[in-house]
């Protein structure tokens, strides 16, 4: 059998572009919120905390699904619009950022008691531990399970075809549709081109978890 795989590049580019696209902007997006999110979880205003923990706790417990469906169609409602993109991107964003806000957290939290301790001794202020001495340490911590949890995003961005944004997935079913008999050389070569994706992730984890945790 003759496989087209030369008709069927162009589109899955133009996807690969889409999603590449999404997931950067979403990656942006949840980091940010992760950082604010799981420092904001440490303060020492009750306030602040509450806050950031029912943010954690509402977007962890929420389908993606649903809350892209949300921003996307039930906005308008309000006179809110969005476009797609930005849809795509906040949902996302919002989502992996309340999974991200917890092992920012867990990452703090697991710096030795000593040093802590010891920064005090040293009468930083409580800016200068945190960034001088706590968050250096943290941050090795938190490389591998961000690398994990960015992987997640990428394939989370396969949802967005559901508001016909023309991501991979959706190249590949508009494939699928035209090249019917070929499916699943259309699916094979979506998984191959998804986990390129995720390697390059996971290449860019393993780099940066070196370079942060050479100090040890």
């Amino acid at each position: 059998m003759n496989v087209p795989i030369g008709d069927w590049l162009p589109l899955l580019l133009d996807g690969t572009l889409i999603t590449v696209q999404v997931a950067l902007l979403s990656a942006v997006v949840s980091l940010l919120l992760s950082t604010l999110a799981g420092l904001g979880s440490l303060s020492r205003y009750k306030l602040l905390r509450g806050i950031c923990k029912t943010y954690v706790e509402l977007f962890r417990a929420s389908s993606l699904l649903v809350l892209l469906f949300w921003l996307y169609f039930a906005l308008p409602f309000l006179d809110i619009e969005l476009s797609k993109l930005m849809a795509a991107v906040l949902a996302i964003g919002l989502n992996i950022g309340a999974y991200g806000a917890e092992i920012v957290r867990s990452a703090i939290a697991a710096v030795p008691a000593g040093q802590h301790e010891a920064s005090v001794a040293l009468n930083l202020t409580g800016n200068q531990r945190m960034l001088r001495i706590i968050l250096p340490q943290a941050a090795g911590r938190m490389v591998p399970p961000f690398g994990n949890l960015m992987i997640e995003l990428l394939k989370a961005t396969s949802l967005v075809y559901f508001i016909t944004l023309t991501d991979l997935t959706f190249e590949a079913l508009v494939l699928r549709n035209n090249y019917y008999a070929y499916t699943p050389y259309i699916f094979g070569l979506l998984l191959i081109i998804y986990f390129l994706l995720s390697a390059c992730i996971t290449v860019v984890a393993r780099m940066l978890e070196r370079k942060l945790t050479a100090w040890r």
